[in-house]
């Protein structure tokens, strides 16, 4: 029997680390290598030149390898936070055919590849990942699985609770094979519970936890956001609790079942809408742009677009007041103090929309700069990436990707930055299978072994 993951000897460079930082150093401060033999770790001598760039690997999570069997937002945008930061991912696709988001491509969007199974959609949240396909329903693909599991620190998925335990790959399985590993499980609805067994979709969660009923205009129908905020918190709730599990681990040396869902997240969103009903019992309803209790907080109509523009106190909206020239607003019993505001609403909207639809939005920009007020123009996606902070941020990097038609492909930069441990782009978002021989040769299996996987099917 292989010696427990936690009981191999430490890498020299652990011992070194451990000797180098003085007789306060706790078990916690090993890094993730400590775990593994060098012999154990995965090897980069494999990495295809075509899909790498040249940046070193720098993150906070360099040396934790994580499985990723997630598919669509909600799991590959987890993932790929976590790879961002380090971590060496490896998503697990079925043969054949894959995430289906690499196929969801918009109008017109063909001419961008020269490649099939690869789509913008897919892209923007598989980022540093290596993919390789694997039949997890044949008992050689299982095999190959828990193979990998052996030497990962993380395995995610998002298939309805139950599935991986009828696939023979549950956790109680998983932790026998390395009792260290953290299972991350993303659903619709969580593990328990009457709706556990049910498929997660992010806008249904959006409709039953509540973020539709108050997402619209006032005296209009509920609205979708315009991008899957639910999928996407989902995953970045998920992406803290798996470091936090992995923090634990350092200190216990055990792993332990990470157990999230597309519900309880939206329901966990509604913050102080949810604090409200829980608290005073009274029902939430749709505003628009506006806010329940800050008067004015909204977007109001200019002569050419929109622009946002609130007055969080009674100092903010004297100055609003005398940047719109109408100074004696202010003093206006109706609209004095903030609670007056909110009675008086309606009244104090209408002659706002009035004031503001006199200039156009970069008119009223250039009057309110350096007012100290909270404004801003409604921007297009062009506008907002166009931003000159934007630009000052890096929040857009251009990739050299051979599976696009003109060789590049823009990516998002990191939203959040580190002075020493910073994220990087290491590998392009790869084609379905790109790294399946690499993979497979860093557990031994190459040559015709590969070859015959392939005539059965498992990769």
């Amino acid at each position: 029997m292989p010696p427990h993951p936690l009981l191999r000897p430490l890498s020299f460079h652990a011992i070194l680390r451990y000797r180098s930082a003085g007789p306060f150093t706790s078990f916690r401060c090993f890094p993730p290598s400590a775990f593994f033999s060098s012999s154990s770790r995965f090897s980069s001598s494999h990495s295809n030149a075509r899909n790498r760039t040249l940046f070193q690997n720098t993150g906070a999570l360099d040396g934790y390898k994580i499985l990723d069997l997630t598919r669509v937002l909600a799991g590959p945008f987890c993932t790929q936070i976590l790879a961002d930061y380090g971590a060496d991912v490896i998503k697990v696709e079925q043969p054949g055919k894959g995430d289906e988001t690499r196929y969801w491509r918009i109008h017109g969007e063909s001419e961008k590849w020269k490649e099939e199974g690869i789509s913008c959609y897919f892209a923007c949240v598989n980022r540093n990942k290596r993919a390789i396909t694997l039949d997890l329903k044949s008992e050689k693909g299982r095999e190959i699985l828990l193979d990998l599991v052996k030497k990962v620190d993380v395995i995610v998925d998002n298939f309805v609770p139950g599935k991986m335990d009828q696939l023979g790959i549950g956790y109680d399985t998983l932790s026998k094979v390395n009792p260290s590993i953290i299972h991350a499980s993303i659903s619709g609805y969580g593990a328990g519970g009457p709706y556990s067994k049910r498929a997660g979709y992010d806008i249904i969660a959006a409709a039953e936890g509540g973020l539709l009923h108050v997402t619209g205009e006032a005296q209009g129908p509920p609205t979708k956001p315009g991008v899957g905020l639910t999928d996407l918190c989902t995953g970045l709730f998920m992406h803290g609790a798996i470091v936090s599990a992995l923090h634990a681990r350092n200190r216990t040396g055990k792993g332990q079942k990470v157990d999230g869902s597309l519900f309880e997240t939206q329901l966990a969103l509604m913050v102080n809408i949810a604090s409200v009903w829980l608290n005073m019992g009274r029902e939430a309803k749709r505003w628009g742009t506006a806010h329940p209790s800050i008067v004015p907080y909204e977007a109001f109509p200019t002569k050419d677009s929109y622009l946002v523009m609130g007055a969080t106190n009674n100092r903010q909206f004297a100055i609003l007041a005398e940047r719109l020239g109408q100074p004696d607003l202010a003093r206006d019993e109706r609209f004095r103090t903030n609670d007056a505001r909110i009675e008086n609403r309606v009244e104090l909207n209408k002659i706002l929309h009035e004031l503001f639809q006199t200039r156009t939005t970069d008119e009223w920009l250039t009057v309110f700069e350096n007012s100290g007020m909270p404004y801003g123009p409604i921007n297009s996606i062009e506008k907002a990436f166009g931003h000159a902070q934007a630009q000052a941020r890096d929040m857009v990097n251009t990739l050299q990707m051979d599976s696009a038609a003109d060789g590049e492909f823009k990516v998002t930069g990191f939203p959040v930055k580190f002075s020493e441990s910073k994220p990087s782009v290491r590998i392009n978002p790869p084609l379905l299978g790109q790294h399946t021989e690499e993979v497979l040769a860093e557990l031994g299996i190459t040559g015709k072994r590969v070859d015959e996987l392939r005539r059965q099917g498992v990769v």
